[in-house]
């Protein structure tokens, strides 16, 4: 099985009735409480949702370093830039659509324009919400956040990756948004799993073998290339293992820091490759696979296709139901590899 060793994830990768799972903002809650008692310049801000953010275990620990700012997402930021002025490192959360949703404009202005060490923690992102429906769906946060200068985007692909990135983000001297998830998903990968900020990570590469020509003459040892953030990453490697049995070889990347993104993996993917899927829980309209594909039209033009939400609100439903019903699911994602490999060979 062509799981990439250096990635250390678990042996039960593909095995969805053994797998752990945990959604991604528990991640955050443990990693934030760890980040607490290492650093006492960490502070928590919560918007009256520290259970729901998994902010409470700060806030239950360091109640003196923890500020409950009620419904006022605005006043929030502001507060954390004034705080993060006087030498704090502040964590805030909320719901996505809230922080950085409804308050934009103070995280443009008084944090990112400052340059200021502030924590965005978006949580309850993506359509897997479930029933809280569209208004509570945050599919558009990828997009408002990575055009803003000095930040940093980190989409976490399980609740270990969580945890580091929580952790990482203290040693950044600016401001990161952490975008989490609320439903439970596989935990994949584990606490030895590599993770840097700005690196992406390939977790499934074919085994080495004799390269394949395609109609060109080229030779190659791989077909497509699937980049994803998010819980999503699972669903492509479980894609992948499927696209295997057929014959068609799969690199799959985790790339976690939608900015700065780590072009040097995927301009090399793109070239290993020539043909590329993106995917995340997200609008596909400015989100990961749009930088994706900025950065290739720069460097490396190739087909690519897009696995996302396309142009919609989000609905009420089941978390799972929502992903196969927005064209998330595996067989989406294979949907999409063999239609960017028609375009390929045309």
């Amino acid at each position: 099985m062509p799981i990439n060793p250096n990635a250390k994830l678990v042996s039960n990768l593909l095995d969805l009735k053994t797998i752990e799972q945990a959604p991604t903002r528990k991640g955050y809650g443990e990693g934030l409480l760890e980040a607490g008692e290492k650093n006492e310049k960490v502070v928590a801000l919560c918007a009256d949702l520290t259970e729901s953010t998994q902010m409470h275990l700060f806030a239950k620990k360091f109640p003196e370093r923890f500020i409950e700012i009620g419904v006022a997402e605005q006043n929030m930021a502001t507060v954390a830039s004034g705080l993060a002025n006087y030498g704090k490192i502040p964590f805030i959360s909320s719901y996505a659509m809230f922080s950085p949703g409804r308050n934009w404009e103070q995280i443009r202005t008084t944090i990112c324009y400052n340059n200021v060490p502030v924590k965005i923690a978006g949580s309850h992102v993506g359509v897997s919400v479930g029933p809280d429906g569209a208004t509570h769906q945050a599919i558009e946060d990828i997009a408002i956040t990575r055009p803003i200068p000095n930040i940093t985007v980190i989409n976490p692909c399980d609740m270990h990756e969580a945890k580091k990135a929580t952790l990482a983000a203290v040693s950044i001297d600016g401001p990161i948004y952490l975008r989490f998830h609320r439903e439970k998903t596989p935990v994949f990968t584990t606490p030895d799993t590599p993770f840097q900020i700005g690196r992406a990570e390939v977790v499934w590469d074919p085994e080495k073998g004799s390269p394949s020509s395609d109609d060109s003459g080229r030779l190659s040892l791989l077909d497509v290339a699937i980049i994803a953030c998010g819980p999503l990453v699972h669903n492509a490697i479980l894609a992948a293992a499927e696209l295997e049995k057929a014959g068609i070889k799969v690199r799959v990347i985790n790339n976690h820091t939608i900015k700065p993104m780590d072009e040097k993996t995927i301009i090399q993917a793109a070239k290993d490759a020539d043909a590329i899927v993106t995917v995340e829980e997200h609008q596909v309209q400015g989100g990961m696979g749009s930088a994706v594909a900025e950065v290739l039209a720069r460097n490396y033009p190739v087909p690519i296709e897009f696995i996302g939400v396309q142009n919609r609100f989000g609905e009420s439903g089941a978390p799972n139901e929502l992903i196969e019903h927005f064209g998330m699911g595996v067989s989406h994602i294979i949907g999409a590899v063999k239609k960017v490999l028609a375009r390929k060979h045309v």
